[in-house]
């Protein structure tokens, strides 16, 4: 079996081989600069080059597993299809007004993205007259046919990308958008069209209809590159099957993709995560704060006794737009060693979220980029080798990383250069900590008792002041960090996710309501085996989660409750309200067990279990600081301003159960391990290193 994972960042695009065969097993990683142009070049290339350097033909990949930023790029730069909207008459303005309420009540100078850049321009969203009523979904108005007509040919006259259909309480009979939706197919054959209930089958308009406009906004792009990257592999030779990461940390099919690419907005980030629970079970660390630091951003998770975290539903939003689709809990925030140090119009010292992307790129990689980075930072304080980045294969030039610092920011402020690139440093770093102690501390998480696992290529030099910064207690550095996303996507299961609305309290159902609470459940679990029936999906690798969203009757947002694999009935429904009790617990810190719960959404999570990556075990050194990894020693500045003697480890040579006494620097291909003073670094079984503060020596004060 031979699989690849390949993972696209801003910057760069990184690549993991697994080969498994009689003869044994072969990992290999590699990186390749990102394409933003066109993604797929970048992809395709990585894969041919990795072969290559696994010594296989790329006509022998069994399986490609995909982490992509194509749809997030979207949706932030505004570039995607132009829409069109059939809707019900009298609620043409809900993608405008939606909740009528402003991200910052107080600022007169925000700006509303859902009215200043709509994914739907008004002279696009078409009302047409046909009415449903709950709670059953009861045809009160029938469909004006001779109106959908018209908006298909006005639309297709207009020449059109895409077009959604969202009519009102769709969710609970989805009659008239099926037919308003073969009556655009027939009007627009080369269009892209989808209804919301095909993309979101649940309650709540305004939600509900941007959901299905965010999917048509991306779809006809997303489509395009997925049917081109296809096309790329095989012209390579490579015919293997492709799969795609989701945003609940799933994988799915081309086909599913394409269909639904609103699955994807975090595709990208979603690969760090599984890769960095991974790890952590790898390392025996349960409780794990994961920030994945690349060249354009910092992606922040955290995973507590093992389990991902999923968004709370009215959490779920992209580019401050509404996404009801499920989603790891990622909070990003623009910080990489792309971002680039400024001095603002008041002359107040800032770092990003501006970054030097992959095109120019830092200013030390001689590609015309004249802006000081928080990589140039790195390159003066001889915290990165001008000659070991990449493993050498792209050479830094640590006299442009000094001009460009000295010119921007050190004769600005009237510092010395070495001070201006602390500086760089320092605020990078509590920009990060404030936004981890946003997604831990402000969420009832207490970073003392979690391990911090810095990843990315950047992540395992920021780490340590990081974890001082949260009280984090100690520190882990996966084998390859640089990779650990792509190392994710081989990790990950195939995923789906199936919906459907009901309204119905708890503890007043009857034999009636149970019934057709079972009967939901059962259709929703048809639909998933037909899905994993297309899939090839053998019946012994399928599994299936019910899950209830409930709420308190007259709350405004719903938590997931877990629900029992049997049918639901008389005696087991208070298993529901025991699960929706400590969630509500957990999420809000109390919860009123006296209260009646309503069960506003079923889901079915479908999970398929495939083959996962393994690493070896490494043998057994046990060593101190061994001079059989060391390469040299050269001066390094830390967080104090001193200048340090530091010897640098190649990590390719360290074995299990090493330690490394700081000041170090250990140095890989895709990335780097700070070793600060006061430290001392562990190699664990499979090469991940865990960092902790060194016991003082005897005698020391």
């Amino acid at each position: 079996m031979l699989r690849v994972g390949v993972d696209v960042g801003g910057t760069f695009t990184d690549i993991v081989l697994e080969r498994t065969d009689s003869s044994g097993q072969q990992v290999v990683v590699h990186k390749v600069p990102s394409t933003p142009a066109d993604q797929s070049e970048g992809v395709v290339r990585g894969i041919v080059e990795i072969c290559g350097l696994a010594g296989v033909a790329p006509s022998q990949v069994d399986a490609v597993f995909h982490g992509t930023t194509v749809a997030t790029n979207m949706v932030i730069e505004r570039n995607g299809a132009e829409v069109g909207m059939l809707t019900t008459r009298g609620f043409r303005d809900i993608l405008h007004m939606a909740r009528h309420k402003r991200p910052h009540n107080f600022s007169l100078q925000f700006d509303v993205p859902w009215q200043s850049k709509p994914l739907v321009k008004r002279r696009n969203r078409l009302p047409i007259t046909e009415r449903l009523m709950p709670p059953t979904g009861a045809i009160e108005v029938p469909l004006a046919l001779d109106e959908v007509k018209a908006a298909a040919e006005l639309l297709a006259k207009r020449k059109l990308d895409a077009v959604i259909v969202a009519f009102l309480f769709s969710f609970l009979n989805d009659e008239h958008e099926q037919t308003a939706r073969e009556i655009l197919a027939a009007a627009m054959p080369d269009a892209y069209i989808c209804t919301s209930s095909e993309v979101v089958n649940v309650m709540r308009e305004y939600e509900r209809f941007s959901t299905c406009a965010m999917n048509a906004y991306i779809g006809p792009k997303t489509a395009l590159y997925l049917n081109r990257l296809e096309a790329r592999l095989r012209q390579s030779g490579i015919s293997a099957d492709v799969r795609i990461m989701q945003s609940n940390g799933g994988i799915s099919t081309v086909e599913k993709s394409s269909k639904l690419p609103v699955g994807l907005l975090l595709s990208g980030p979603a690969g760090g995560v599984i890769g960095g629970r991974w790890t952590g079970q790898a390392s025996d660390t349960g409780n794990v704060i994961t920030i994945d630091i690349g060249g354009t951003s910092a992606d922040i998770s955290v995973i507590q006794g093992g389990e991902l975290r999923i968004k709370n539903p009215r959490d779920t939003e992209v580019a401050h737009l509404p996404v009801l689709v499920p989603m790891i809990d990622i909070d990003a925030i623009g910080a990489g060693g792309g971002s680039i140090a400024y001095l603002d119009p008041g002359g107040a010292f800032r770092v990003g979220p501006r970054s030097a992307g992959a095109v120019p790129g830092p200013a030390c990689y001689g590609n015309g980029g004249t802006e000081p980075t928080v990589t140039d930072a790195q390159v003066v304080l001889g915290r990165l080798d001008p000659e070991q980045f990449l493993g050498g294969d792209l050479k830094l030039d640590r006299a442009l990383a000094e001009r460009a610092i000295k010119t921007h920011i050190a004769d600005k402020l009237g510092l010395p250069v070495v001070e201006a690139a602390l500086g760089i440093l320092k605020i990078i770093n509590n920009n990060m900590a404030l936004a981890i102690n946003a997604n831990s501390v402000a969420k009832g998480i207490d970073p003392r008792n979690f391990t911090l696992m810095g990843f990315g290529g950047a992540g395992p030099l920021h780490a340590n002041a990081l974890a001082d910064l949260i009280s984090a207690k100690d520190v882990v550095a996966p084998l390859h960090p640089g990779i650990t996303a792509a190392m994710g996507l081989l990790v990950t299961e195939l995923k789906y996710e199936y919906t459907r609305s009901v309204l119905l309290a708890l503890d007043k159902l009857g034999e009636a309501e149970f019934a057709a609470v079972n009967a939901q459940l059962e259709a929703l679990m048809a639909e998933a085996a037909a899905q994993f029936d297309r899939d090839g999906i053998v019946a012994d690798k399928r599994h299936f989660a019910r899950i209830a969203e409930c709420r308190y009757v007259g709350q405004g947002f719903e938590l997931r409750a877990a629900m029992p694999d049997e049918p639901l009935t008389a005696a087991n429904w208070r298993a529901v309200a025991k699960s929706f009790f400590a969630v509500h617990k957990q999420v809000y810190g109390h919860a009123f067990e006296d209260q009646s719960i309503e069960v506003v959404t079923l889901r079915v999570v479908a999970t398929a279990t495939v083959e996962t990556l393994k690493l070896p075990d490494l043998p057994r050194g046990g060593r101190t600081n061994p001079d059989a990894a060391l390469m040299y020693e050269r001066e390094t500045i830390f967080d104090d301003g001193h200048a340090v003697d530091t010897p640098r480890y190649q990590r390719a040579k360290l074995l299990a159960d090493d330690v490394i006494v700081g000041p170090a620097l250990i140095a890989q291909h895709n990335s780097t391990v700070l070793v600060p003073p006061g430290r001392k670094a562990v190699v664990l079984g499979h090469g991940d290193i865990r960092i902790t503060r060194a016991p003082a020596s005897p005698g020391a004060l």
